[in-house]
């Protein structure tokens, strides 16, 4: 499913079907055109080691790319959505959730997990945008709002990986509700003076981007990631003007102070261990 069209260069980053890496031995750089060995790319954090441009990479990715010798642990994998309202467009909900299991074979959007970075204890929650756009229902909030109280519990830091289409319409209100449980789980954090890092992949948006997304004590991003709510053509109608080359691009976002830091995934680990070292000192 492609959830965002390119409607003029420059506005909008390469979405969905052309950020997975195709099936096959070889696989060609969307930024480039470059024909690239599979292995060669997945041995390189997902990222084409001469464009550097980023594949998609799963929550597994990252989890084993930054936790201390891959070493892990899953939570709350037993959760999983079901269809309180119903819901049926062009097709039905609870079909979209038995298709999206058997292509991901993910109970939902979300996976957390905790471990060491660097020495320093870290909950961690991850999003899947294979399972259903990434979109955020009341799993992902689930997923989510346990990773931050596990992190106030173990009195160590958060680290939210985004990756996302935005609130899933198909649960309605109890897909928003879990931007403000988020996002009130995530003052209580900051009031026990525990540091919150987000990390904000291609695509972060939508109510994801509206919540949790954009309250990182630290936010990060990859490099050509598509951060927004609203879309680039919504906004050009409703202002009634063209916008900025690269506007919503991770590195448009740093340049007016919306973003930290634009983070190479193939750096990822370093730049975590950093922040960690900085913000957790004695704590460990």
């Amino acid at each position: 499913m492609t959830w965002f069209k390119r409607q003029k260069a420059g506005i909008l980053t390469e979405l969905a079907e052309k950020n997975e890496i195709p099936d096959g031995q070889w696989a060609k750089c969307p930024k480039t055109g470059e024909i690239v060995n599979r292995r060669e790319i997945e041995d390189n954090a997902m990222v084409v080691p001469a464009s550097g441009y980023h594949f998609f990479m799963d929550s597994l990715g990252y989890f084993r790319l930054l936790y201390d010798d891959g070493d892990f642990e899953l939570f709350d994998e037993n959760l999983y959505s079901t269809d309180p309202l119903e819901f049926a467009d062009r097709k039905r909900y609870a079909d979209r959730l038995d298709a999206a299991k058997q292509k991901t074979g993910l109970n939902d959007a979300a996976r957390a997990a905790l471990g060491k970075v660097g020495g320093h204890l870290l909950s961690a929650a991850a999003m899947d945008f294979a399972f259903i756009g990434g979109s955020m229902g009341s799993v992902v909030g689930e997923v989510v709002a346990r990773a931050i109280k596990r992190a106030e519990e173990k009195q160590t830091a958060l680290l939210i990986i985004s990756q996302s289409g935005g609130a899933r319409m198909m649960e309605g209100a109890l897909s928003l509700m879990q931007m403000a449980k988020t996002s009130a789980l995530l003052s209580r954090l900051d009031a026990a003076g525990l540091p919150f890092i987000s990390l904000m992949t291609n695509p972060t948006t939508g109510g994801v981007t509206a919540s949790f997304a954009m309250l990182g004590d630290f936010n990060l991003a990859e490099p050509g990631a598509l951060i927004g709510f609203a879309g680039p053509r919504v906004i050009r109608e409703t202002i009634g003007a063209d916008l900025p080359d690269g506007f919503q691009s991770s590195e448009f976002l740093q340049e007016h102070g919306f973003v930290d830091f634009v983070v190479d995934r193939r750096h990822l680990r370093e730049q975590l261990i950093r922040l960690l070292d900085h913000t957790m000192q004695g704590q460990s």
